[in-house]
């Protein structure tokens, strides 16, 4: 079971109308969608619409090691600039684009593409246009 500080996801009323808005987008993008409850989160930072995004967790296997998600952004909202110590994360672009910052690099990874982040890596994303992604990663 995921423990999210309630400080790090939106309130109820504000909740409800951004994932209204993402689950529209994504049933437009035709991708189905688990049956888990989605987080939405603005990171504590209470600037949703510039730094959020949801999470759609298929797959969280912690005596196995390792989980998987989905994770959308609209169009400009980004994950801030942040590191793991332990955990070795690969993101796959399933539909949309993607800017991402890898260190000191500026990547864009189009619709299909996979990037590999090892621990320690700085690293943060933005969506170029809504974006749904998966990422795969050791807990």
């Amino acid at each position: 079971m995921l423990d999210i500080p309630d400080t790090l996801q939106l309130d109820s009323r504000e909740r409800q109308e951004a994932l209204q808005h993402c689950l529209e987008q994504i049933q437009r993008m035709g991708i189905a969608l688990p049956a888990s409850e989605p987080l939405v989160l603005d990171f504590g930072l209470g600037q949703f619409k510039r730094y959020g995004l949801f999470e759609f967790w298929i797959a969280n296997e912690m005596q196995a090691g390792y989980c998987g998600k989905y994770m959308f952004v609209l169009d400009g909202q980004a994950c801030p600039r942040h590191f793991h110590h332990v955990k070795h994360e690969t993101f796959f672009v399933v539909r949309g684009k993607l800017s991402i910052t890898l260190d000191d690099d500026e990547l864009i990874l189009d619709e299909g593409h996979t990037l590999a982040i090892e621990p320690g890596r700085m690293h943060s994303f933005t969506g170029i246009g809504p974006t749904l992604m998966l990422e795969l990663s050791i807990l």
